[in-house]
């Protein structure tokens, strides 16, 4: 029996979609070994599917779904030890979480300037130029950690807002977090920290006794904090989080909102879709703190035997991991990413550092990793590195 001309056209636009599907990479695979982002966790996907077509935009619509935000939000607040007095915010990932952190510092602050390292996410460019607000740099110590007896010398009148980063996007590295928590209590400065990749991370590498420094609200200097489930929380894109240590000051970016069932909104968005919220608290819920634990504690293996396996081969690193993310120098830096992509491998290429970044995520094995270093290992002699 012939299908239906309408079935007959949901087939053809299917397997059109197959056909951009298959010239991607997957997570899947393991192939991809450059990205922060990850596969899902397969109750991530069945939870999102439910909530797809859910609006947290206008919640008395979506009772359950907007019941389901507040308790991850619980959730990642009760990580980051948030106080009584703190409220969260759902984004859709780091970039909107920095956005919104410096939107909250500069409209509570009426000041201008952000003091941050050479290492800060690329999403402050994006900052500077939409709220027109200055990048005052400071340089990084020879660990790639911000330069902290630098900072001082900065502060101005027009400050208004310090950055720590917890798990830089280029190596993985943590700012020291509780000296610049110190400043900016003394100074009375607005500290965000950019715990985008490290917020899933560094909890459980203290529990698992790693020499990380404190990050989180157990500080009294910090003000705002991002975190990204999309990244180690294994959970689906587009999630992250924003934690403020003050829920009165988010009323400093809220707007009224007539056509809605809420009077005021605050944030980028307004319609956002209840899926990967879902997804995230189902993940949450499903592993729990033990879960993220054994989770972290699985990546920092494969890191060493990573890290093991690429000095066996001759090559070396920009610093010593400090958590799942490896930066190997390279000198033919191009030649060895492309060469890696014909042979079905993504790393990601850092130019300024001339190094790859490879960020071993949960889907990553050792099998994997055996797998990947004698490809390496013959595409650094073909091009020369070796």
């Amino acid at each position: 029996m012939e299908p239906h001309n309408k079935d007959k056209k949901r087939i053809g636009i299917l397997k059109e979609l197959d056909t951009f599907k298959e010239r991607d990479f997957s997570f899947s695979s393991g192939h991809i070994l450059g990205s922060m982002c990850t596969q899902l966790h397969p109750i991530a996907k069945e939870a999102y599917l439910k909530f797809l077509g859910t609006n947290l935009g206008d919640p008395e619509m979506f009772p359950g779904t907007k019941e389901i935000e507040s308790k991850l939000i619980k959730f990642i607040s009760d990580l980051l030890h948030a106080p009584k007095t703190s409220v969260g915010q759902i984004v859709s990932g780091g970039t909107e979480g920095n956005i919104t952190a410096m939107w909250i510092a500069k409209q509570l602050t009426g000041k201008k300037e952000i003091i941050l390292a050479d290492s800060a996410h690329f999403s402050f460019k994006k900052i500077a130029s939409i709220m027109d607000m200055k990048l005052t740099k400071v340089p990084l110590t020879s660990d790639y950690n911000m330069d902290v007896s630098k900072i001082k010398d900065k502060i101005n009148n027009n400050t208004a807002a310090i950055l720590g980063i917890a798990g830089s996007t280029e190596l993985g590295t943590i700012d020291p977090i509780p000296e610049l928590s110190d400043i900016c209590y003394d100074e009375n400065l607005f500290l965000h920290v950019d715990a985008a990749f490290g917020g899933y991370v560094i909890p459980f590498l203290r529990e698992l006794n790693y020499q990380v420094p404190d990050f989180d609200f157990k500080l009294k200097g910090v003000s705002t904090i991002s975190l990204d489930a999309h990244k180690m929380g294994y959970s689906a894109i587009p999630l992250g989080a924003l934690i403020i240590q003050d829920e009165k000051w988010l009323d400093e970016i809220s707007v009224e909102s007539p056509c809605i069932s809420s009077k005021r909104q605050a944030g980028i968005f307004g319609t956002r879709s209840g899926g990967p919220v879902a997804a995230a608290y189902a993940v949450a819920r499903y592993l729990g703190k033990d879960g993220y634990k054994r989770l972290v504690e699985n990546c920092m293996n494969i890191t060493k035997h990573t890290e093991e396996k690429i000095i066996d081969i001759g090559l070396h690193f920009i610093t010593k991991p400090t958590m799942n993310v490896l930066g190997v120098k390279l000198k033919k830096l191009p030649e060895v990413v492309n060469k890696l992509s014909e042979y079905g491998w993504k790393v990601n290429k850092i130019d300024h550092l001339s190094c790859i970044r490879i960020v071993i995520m949960p889907q990553i094995t050792k099998k994997i990793i055996d797998e990947f270093i004698p490809v390496l290992r013959k595409t650094c002699e073909e091009v020369g590195e070796l």
